[in-house]
């Protein structure tokens, strides 16, 4: 049984600790300024712990490629040619064994700083957790620190061979890397005076891309690690002995372990083979038996594989993100919501819910709820439909919309992770440091105060440990398209969970609770109990009294709301 619900607040030190008003399109650190390791202050983690968040993912901390030129502190260059935005993306890994040097006060003594402040999340109360990006790494990868170079991938393989269970890269033999000429409309490159690159033989691009002439959609500034596994037509495994890349990926997983972080968000986990992980996950916890893995996975029929090699948790993304999304865009009736769990097939309790991330559009944009308000049914049923944790983005809180263009990224409705640039409402939060409410108008004050709710009643312990009961059965079906309810209860505890996710409808809805439901719990039926409302949210929510019924509960959900019920 679990002790508590995981909270993972994620955010960029990049982007989060930012004061810059105001940025310039492409514009250089020095134009649009650069979040810092020590903005992150611990003033701020704990502001961020009183928000209700256990865990904080520090998303782009390892050194990745960029256009900034730190060749004063020892740094090679990269070609222009190879980034995507001027601060490049943190999941082109340059050194797997170095941090970022833009996010230091003093870059000459990085490693430090970014030590100082995983010691700052632990004096706050918060688990650090950083991204393991084990898929692929930035095509100029080269580390420079001691360890480092002793592991450096690629330093023994033979590029005349395709594939090689030696290898770490997959190789092209005979034709030259083609990058995509689209990127020569970028400004960055435009203006630089970096000779052309050149790769012969060209190597495989990160997103399995087996062509010497990758797209400009495609991940063109990486490459694929390879883990063993022979590419079609051929295809196999060769797993014995022990390839390279894994002995030199497990010295990485190791070196990070050793800095007192709590766990990995492991990126692109679905595309690395699962006896790689299975093999590392357990040499990593007998060493460091605290670690959290995570793994980004977006194969259904994948999760019990990669679970049972050792994952604590896994993405949730095409089940429930994927279904919550459809239910809000009226594509699908919120009862789909019941098809989620009933297909996970009991592992629901380590399934990793979140409405945003950095790969994900906004809730407030133009481009999904069209506001902050769809994130209260949505948030409200990721984090109280079982037991497993749930994850907020940075500026969610605050109704972040992600508008305009910040460069590279476009103007799409997601923050950039490619760019010098700021999260307009996070920055007034921030405040230059005093990560209070003040710059906030009464719309953020209101939606921050609904996420601090609703994290603060994840931490009860019928949400942490209890069961779950799927009401929609049990519901006329006239209210499915747009309502969705469940029971989450234990031996001394009954919350309703009832979200309304019509964006103009207010619902009057009567919540039948099965005779099957109070003889499983083996409590007396309604209406012989009173009830408590604990959470009634929403931009439209109904002063309507809740009232018990004849079996059940009758309530009144506003537009775009969300309602948790205690039963006593």
């Amino acid at each position: 049984m679990q002790k508590e619900k995981i909270r993972i607040y994620q955010l960029l030190p990049r982007l989060a600790g930012n004061t810059t008003e105001g940025c310039v399109l492409y514009g250089t650190i020095g134009q649009n300024g650069c979040g810092k390791f020590n903005d992150l202050s611990v003033h701020f983690l704990r502001e961020i712990r009183k928000l209700g968040i256990s865990h904080i993912w520090l998303t782009g901390v390892i050194a990745h490629g960029s256009v900034t030129s730190w060749a004063h502190h020892g740094i090679p260059d990269s070609n222009p040619r190879l980034i995507k935005g001027r601060a490049g993306s943190p999941y082109a890994i340059r050194d797997y064994y170095d941090v970022a040097p833009d996010l230091a006060e003093n870059p000459g003594q990085r490693m430090a700083g970014f030590e100082e402040l995983i010691d700052r999340c632990h004096e706050a109360g918060l688990h650090p957790l950083i991204d393991f990006v084990p898929n692929h790494l930035a095509r100029q990868y080269e580390s420079i620190s001691s360890r480092g170079v002793k592991h450096q991938l690629g330093d023994k393989d033979d590029p005349d061979k395709a594939f090689d269970p030696g290898n770490n890269f997959y190789y092209l033999p005979g034709k030259a890397l083609e990058l995509p000429p689209g990127l020569n409309h970028l400004p960055y490159v435009k203006e630089t005076t970096t000779p052309p690159y050149h790769e012969l033989p060209a190597r495989v691009t990160g997103n399995d891309c087996f062509s010497h002439a990758p797209g400009f959609d495609d991940w063109y500034e990486t490459v694929k690690l390879n883990y063993g596994v022979a590419p079609p037509p051929e295809g196999g495994q060769h797993f014995d002995p022990i390839p390279d890349t894994w002995n030199k990926m497990l010295d990485i997983l190791l070196f990070w372990s050793e800095k007192k972080v709590s766990g990995f968000r492991c990126d692109m986990a679905g595309m690395v083979p699962v006896d790689f992980w299975q093999w590392a996950i357990g040499k990593v916890k007998a060493a460091h038996p605290h670690m959290i893995f995570i793994a980004e996975i977006y194969e259904p029929a994948t999760y019990g594989a990669y679970k049972t090699a050792g994952f604590d948790f896994l993405y949730d993304k095409a089940g429930l993100y994927d279904t919550t999304r459809a239910v809000l865009a009226g594509l699908q009736p919120a009862s789909s919501l019941s098809s989620v769990w009933q297909s996970l097939n009991g592992l629901d309790a380590f399934m990793l819910r979140f409405m945003e991330n950095h790969d994900e559009q906004r809730i407030a944009s133009a481009y999904f709820g069209q506001g902050p308000e769809a994130g209260i049914p949505a948030m409200t049923v990721a984090a109280t439909l079982h037991q497993g944790p749930v994850m907020i983005y940075f500026g969610q809180e605050l109704g972040e919309k992600a508008e305009g263009a910040a460069g590279f990224s476009g103007d799409d409705g997601r923050t950039s992770i490619f760019d010098y640039c700021i999260v307009p409402t996070f920055q007034r939060w921030f405040n230059n440091g005093g990560c209070n409410l003040q710059r906030l108008d009464p719309g953020e004050k209101k939606l921050r105060a609904f996420y601090q709710k609703l994290l603060e009643l994840c931490a009860h312990p019928v949400v942490v440990s209890g069961e779950f009961y799927d009401l929609m059965y049990a519901i006329p079906a006239h209210l499915h398209q747009s309502l969705y309810a469940y029971l989450r209860w234990d031996k001394n505890n009954i919350w309703l969970v009832a979200a309304n996710f019509s964006y103009e409808k207010e619902l009057e809805a009567d919540i039948a609770i099965p005779p099957h439901f109070w003889q499983l719990c083996g409590r007396k039926p309604l209406p012989g109990q009173g009830i408590r409302v604990m959470m009634n949210e929403g931009s439209g929510h109904s002063d309507k009294p809740v009232r018990t019924g004849e079996g059940g509960i009758r309530l009144y959900a506003g537009p775009l709301s969300a309602q948790i019920i205690r039963i006593l």
